[in-house]
């Protein structure tokens, strides 16, 4: 199955901000509700209609606002308590200081409302700006990077050290706890070498994950935050795609959702036309859309992981576009969404 409409304009409300002064002028913009369909219960625009002239014995309209959405949530928060929903995070929300605080707030509400978001995070943009720092132009191959092993010591400085322990920080800055891991800790993941390891040097794909370390974790309440390095049965450290880690990750610990945070819309069934956002599709119809080349690049080891995932036992998997704020709230807590939800 396959739909495609325009990329929808719609903005969460102001109520899920912790700063409403932030987007107190979206909350007008609502556009109509999307009829009811596979992606849930929608958010009902009259309930977010301004109330009357306030006065000293009636609440504010933008006070009303903020509690008739969170009422029209309470379905969404009742569905997914206590569901483990794996992000993965990357792409322009990250090299954007903005749209970042907006990705780890979201995070931090989703915990607040009783579910177990996962953060397993990239940081191409970051290990970019390192490799040439040293002299080392960044290659890629099928949406993959070229890893030598200069590439594999910046790649595991960079997400490992740096990136992993600021995430960590921000979440708990936000007012939730995080506890920072490597695939390399407690042999979270284990890597094995890419079939096509002459081409792309140190890359590795997962042949175990051992999610033990995970479970004490997410049942205290903390934000597990995984960087996607990972070691063989030797030792040797590979880098590993953090599409395909979250994918894998999802399946070992039997989350709810998967949702892979990027920095384009979604699939297109047209890739020239960004109208052409394919909203809702299932296995066969990606399928299909991979053996026309429809769907290619960068979006490949996406939609494979997402299809891994559902084939595993996770139930929907989205694409979801990180430049929108506030995407992650969109994709969870309304029915509108801002990208592809991939389903079994």
């Amino acid at each position: 199955m396959l739909l495609t409409k325009p990329h929808p304009a719609r903005i969460l409300p102001s109520a899920f901000l912790p700063n409403p002064n932030l987007n107190a002028a979206r909350a007008s913009t609502l556009a109509s509700p999307a009829p009811h369909g596979r992606r849930g219960l929608g958010v009902s625009a009259s309930s977010l209609a301004p109330a009357g002239p306030a006065s000293a014995s009636h609440p504010t309209s933008a006070a009303l606002n903020r509690v008739d959405v969170l009422s029209e949530a309470l379905p969404f928060i009742q569905r997914f308590k206590g569901k483990t929903v794996v992000v993965k995070y990357g792409g322009a929300a990250m090299k954007s200081p903005e749209l970042q605080a907006s990705v780890i707030r979201d995070l931090v509400l989703l915990s607040c409302v009783g579910l177990r978001p996962v953060l397993v995070h990239g940081g191409g943009p970051e290990i970019n700006s390192w490799l040439q720092r040293v002299g080392v132009e960044p290659q890629f191959r099928n949406g993959l990077r070229v890893t030598d092993a200069l590439t594999m010591e910046v790649v595991e400085m960079v997400l490992v050290g740096k990136v992993n322990k600021q995430l960590v920080s921000l979440i708990s800055l936000a007012g939730a706890t995080a506890v920072g891991l490597c695939g390399k800790d407690a042999r979270l993941l284990t890597a094995r070498p890419s079939p096509d390891a002459a081409a792309l040097g140190f890359v590795g794909e997962v042949t175990r994950v051992d999610p033990s370390v995970l479970h004490p974790i997410i049942a205290s309440g903390h934000i597990p935050v995984i960087a996607t390095v990972a070691a063989d049965e030797t030792g040797q450290a590979y880098n590993i795609n953090a599409d395909t880690a979250a994918g894998e990750i999802a399946a070992a610990i039997g989350a709810e959702k998967l949702l892979l945070i990027t920095d384009v819309s979604g699939i297109l069934a047209d890739r020239d036309d960004p109208g052409s956002l394919v909203k809702e599709i299932d296995i066969a119809g990606v399928r299909r859309m991979v053996a026309e080349g429809k769907v290619g690049g960068g979006m490949i080891p996406k939609v494979e992981c997402c299809v891994r995932a559902l084939a595993q036992g996770v139930h929907t998997a989205s694409i979801i576009d990180g430049r929108v704020p506030h995407s992650l709230l969109l994709e969870i807590l309304t029915d509108e969404g801002t990208g592809t939800m991939i389903t079994g």
